[in-house]
C-alpha cells in the first residue's frame, strides 16, 4: 500500500522557517518523482516544488525560488522542504505527492496535481504577520 506521511507544520512568524517531511512507503521510492504542493481557503492546489528520487534533479515554482529548497534521503525515502523566509501568503495546507511518470521539461508539468497519482493527508502551514 501507497503511504505518504507530511509532518513539520505548524505556526511561524513571518520571515521565519520550517521544514517539511514526506515519508513515503509502499513503492520503488527512486523510481518517482515526488512533488510538494499548497492549497489556501478558497484557492486550487498548486504545485510548489518537485524532485526526481533516483537523481535530484528539481524544480520551483516562481514563487518560491530562492526561499524553498526540496531535497530528499533515498536511504529514508523522505523528501524534504525547506522553506525559508516565510510569508503571509504561503499559509495553506502541504501535501506531498507521487508520480511514477517520467521527468518532463514541459514547463510546470510536474508542478501540476493532475500529474500526480499518489496524495498524502497534509500538514498545515500558518504564517502570521
Amino acid at each position: 500500500e501507497v503511504q505518504l506521511v507530511e509532518s513539520g507544520g505548524g505556526l511561524v512568524q513571518a520571515g521565519g522557517s520550517l521544514r517539511l517531511s514526506c515519508a513515503a512507503s509502499g513503492f520503488t521510492f527512486d523510481n518517482y518523482v515526488i512533488g510538494w504542493f499548497r492549497q489556501a481557503p478558497g484557492k486550487e492546489r498548486e504545485g510548489v516544488s518537485c524532485i526526481r528520487s533516483r537523481d535530484g534533479v528539481t524544480a520551483y515554482a516562481d514563487s518560491v525560488k530562492g526561499r524553498f529548497t526540496i531535497s530528499k534521503d533515498n536511504a529514508k525515502n523522505t523528501v524534504y522542504l525547506q522553506m525559508n523566509s516565510l510569508k503571509p501568503e504561503d499559509t495553506a495546507e502541504y501535501y506531498c505527492a507521487a508520480t511514477p511518470r517520467p521527468w518532463s521539461p514541459v514547463r510546470n508539468y510536474l508542478l501540476r496535481p493532475s500529474t500526480y497519482d499518489y496524495w498524502g493527508q497534509g500538514t498545515q502551514v500558518t504564517v502570521s504577520s
